[in-house]
This record gives C-alpha cells, structure tokens and sequence, in this order.
C-alpha cells in the first residue's frame, strides 16, 4: 500500500510498451525496502535536486503520513512518504525542463469521476485542432475509452491505466514522453485519473493544474477536497447550462475556492452547449510560453 495516499500496489500499463515493467514512483515499498526507479529508460531520469518537494506545511488537509500500516511507526512512516514525494519530484523537474526546451505547454487536468473532464477536453481539441501542436496522456485505472474518443479527434493520444493505482505521477508521464509525439510550442493535456485526493500530491512537471468541478457535484467540493484546489491554478466549472435544474450555489462555491486559494481563477464553461468555451481557449493561448 501507499503510505502517501493508501492506493493499492500494481503495475501501470503504458499503450505501445510492451514487455516493460512501469513500476511507478510509490511502487511497492515492502517492509523497509525502497524501489528508486534507478532502473535505465529513454526519458533519461537522473537522480538531479529536487526544486519542488511538497513540504505539506499549509494548513489543508491531514499532512504528512496520518495514516495506518501495521509495522510502521509513525516517524518511519513519514521518512517513507519523503521519500516517496522526493522520487517523484526528481522526475517531475525533468519532465519539467524537457517541456521548458521544447516550449511545450503542459497542464494537469484534475476532476472527480463524472465531472466531464473528458468532454471538455475532446471539445478543446477539436477547437484547437490545426492551430498548434497538441497531444493527450489519458489516465485511468483501467479501459482505453477515453483515450479512444481523444483520437477521434484527430489529436495524437497515450493510455496509461493506473490497475490498482489511483493517479498518475512524474515517472508514468516521463516513460509515456518517450513514445507521444508532440512538436515544440505545443500543448501537452494530462488527463490524471478521476480522484481529487491523491494526485494533489504528486507533481508530474506541468506548467498548471487545471481543476474541472462540474455543477452537478456540490458547491462544497473546494473546501471538502482543498488539497486539490489550493494546488490547482484554475478551477473550471463545468456543465453551467444544466444550473437551471440543480440547486447549485455557483457563488458560495467560488468563494469556498477562494477560500482556500485566494489566487485561483474561474473560469464557467459549458463544454456541451459551448457556453465560456472562448475564455478557456483564450486562458490556454496565454500560458503558452
């Protein structure tokens, strides 16, 4: 189990790399014994300093290892899960400096399952579609829908399916640069599995996390999840031309967003009817670098 977030062990399946274990960057810590990833692979991961190492010292959420393992105290427990984030950062920057060589503009698109996340994005895509280079990293525990309706759109596209896995983290999204074509100046959309917990922790080398909270979940979402929110750089609300049949506060829960993450922004979209589509295109063309 993850001492960070307490998914399951398993081995991530990259689409198109067969025969390759993918063990990720929590996989599998036994006992007292740690799996670094020190094994070679064409993204060139060395073991550099880490510049963004999650210190979990805001005041959200439960902080370092409060969790259970039968064995472990509390202190090792918390060296595990430093350890855990530490790998993975080392990875993230990385990712970081290749998407920063090669001008690509990469986002972590964040949401519970339902949110529309999937939709939103195929939309963007087709928006956008021969205007500059973009491609997709899907992630999910299992099936390759998804990424399935993605290349319809025409958008070059790599399942990664998590198994027991509950997000996608740095190592995943580096193996899965070796083989996702995508040309300089372009756009990279990470689509993390559909969990506002755990991939809050992880950094995967993106430029911004995008949060997406459809309107058919609760306004209270930002303050019942903050990790996610105060992470996340912009929140879209999605799905606004359903409004007229929820009960939905749209301005308690932007202010909730604020509350915990006085800079974020908001963006109200409707992916279906296209309603605030041009201010997401528009927010897009202006963080590329």
């Amino acid at each position: 189990m993850c001492t960070v977030c307490g998914c399951g062990e398993g081995e991530p399946k990259i689409e198109g790399i067969e025969g390759q274990a993918q063990p990720h960057a929590h996989s599998a810590i036994r006992g007292q014994h740690h799996h670094h990833h020190d094994h070679a692979h064409p993204h060139d991961h060395d073991h550099g300093h880490d510049h963004h190492h999650h210190e979990h010292t805001h005041d959200y959420g439960q902080g370092a290892a409060r969790a259970h393992a039968p064995g472990l105290s509390q202190s090792r427990m918390v060296q595990i899960e430093q350890d855990i984030l530490g790998k993975n950062n080392q990875y993230a920057a990385h990712n970081r400096q290749h998407f920063a060589q090669h001008a690509i503009l990469a986002l972590n698109l964040v949401s519970s399952p339902g949110s529309g996340k999937t939709t939103l994005l195929t939309e963007t895509l087709t928006r956008l579609q021969g205007k500059l280079p973009m491609a997709v990293v899907e992630g999910d525990q299992q099936t390759s829908n998804d990424a399935d309706r993605i290349r319809a759109t025409g958008v070059p596209a790599l399942q990664i399916n998590t198994g027991k896995g509950c997000h996608l983290d740095a190592h995943m999204v580096g193996h899965a640069l070796a083989s996702l074509p995508i040309d300089d100046g372009g756009i990279l959309f990470i689509e993390n599995v559909g969990n506002l917990v755990c991939p809050a922790a992880f950094d995967l080398g993106e430029a911004h996390k995008v949060a997406i909270l459809s309107v058919t979940e609760g306004e209270d979402k930002p303050i019942k999840y903050p990790d996610m929110f105060h992470a996340a750089d912009l929140m879209i609300l999605n799905k606004i031309d359903l409004l007229p049949y929820l009960k939905f506060d749209v301005e308690k829960c932007e202010e909730y967003a604020r509350r915990v993450n006085p800079d974020i922004q908001i963006l109200r979209v409707s992916a279906t009817s296209g309603e605030g589509m041009d201010d997401w295109i528009d927010w897009l063309q202006q963080q590329r670098p």
